[in-house]
């Protein structure tokens, strides 16, 4: 079997055990040998001993006394933003590379579809948020062909799959993904929201996107908007367009503004996209949950790649 890097997961709610279940399920560059949680009773712990995954219910102090703690590399955080900042300061301490599912942003963000290569060497890289691995993709496939000066997402998930983590994150969200929209999909000015859709049965994750660019005729952006859906698809099958992309143009005459930036004339391009989930552990339509969890994934076995690369080269 070829040589992997050993990880470990803290945090054993909805989007620790999807993580975990995908880690087992797919293994490639990674392999999952310890999953930490609080609860000694969870449903994630008691799935993770199934599978031969060593568990601990002393949170990530109790991962740091398991024997074989030394020879973990990489570290998944799947909790909260606020515990990812105590999560962190020990990690580091402990020279492990850290994936944060979290909102707390203590390291750059990663989306693997748009800056795969750039933070590869950092201790800690964040994943964003779940809206934000499913929008910025969009914003950025607009801004590599056009000068994007406003973006706007909304996320719509259903109630049922936001648990008390994503819940406790409302705020973290909404700044975190508007900031990563300007730093990572290269608008100006980026605007995030999140809905909570309560509606029975759940609904699967949607998502809208709204930029306003000038620079690049409407078939150029339909293009690179066409590239990107086919490189989100290939870590999160579930991840398309819910219809085609559609554009209305601003002229001289009839300018929007944009509030703080002024007049806008160029092209507002409108995407909708549906996220369905893998079915691992979730249900299909906690889409919002499944691509982080497959992002981290994807972005885990991206940092062993590199670890494993060094081995070779020394």
């Amino acid at each position: 079997m070829p040589e992997r890097v050993k990880a470990a997961i803290i945090g054993s709610g909805n989007i620790g055990t999807d993580l975990m279940i995908k880690m087992v399920k797919y293994p490639k560059s990674l392999e999952l040998v310890a999953v930490a949680g609080i609860d000694a009773a969870s449903e994630g712990l008691a799935m993770a001993r199934a599978r031969g995954v060593a568990t601990t219910h002393e949170g990530i102090d109790g991962l740091r006394a398991m024997a074989g703690y030394p020879d973990i590399g990489i570290v998944f955080d799947a909790t909260s933003a606020y515990a990812h900042r105590v999560h962190d300061e020990k990690l580091r301490q402990d020279g492990k590379q850290v994936v944060d599912l979290t909102p707390a942003a203590l390291g750059p963000f990663m989306v693997p579809s748009v800056n795969m290569q750039a933070h590869l060497d950092q201790p800690n890289v964040n994943m964003v948020t779940c809206g934000g691995q499913a929008t910025i993709p969009i914003v950025a496939a607009v801004s590599r062909v056009a000068t994007v000066h406003y973006a706007e997402i909304v996320a719509s998930v259903a109630s049922r799959s936001a648990g008390p983590g994503t819940r406790a994150n409302i705020d973290e969200f909404t700044r975190t993904t508007a900031n990563a929209i300007e730093k990572v999909g290269g608008a100006a000015l980026g605007k995030a929201i999140i809905i909570l859709n309560p509606a029975e049965p759940p609904m699967i994750m949607r998502d809208t996107v709204i930029t306003l660019s000038e620079g690049a005729d409407e078939e150029t952006i339909r293009e690179s908007v066409a590239r990107m859906v086919e490189a989100v698809q290939r870590y999160v099958p579930g991840y398309r367009l819910k219809q085609q992309v559609q554009f209305e143009r601003f002229g001289d005459n009839d300018p929007l503004t944009i509030p703080g930036r002024g007049r806008f004339t160029g092209i507002k391009t409108s995407v909708f996209l549906e996220v369905e989930g893998a079915g691992d552990y979730l249900p299909s339509y906690s889409g919002n949950l499944d691509i982080m969890t497959a992002a981290a994934k994807a972005t885990g076995e991206l940092l062993a790649g590199r670890v494993l690369a060094r081995k070779v080269a020394a």
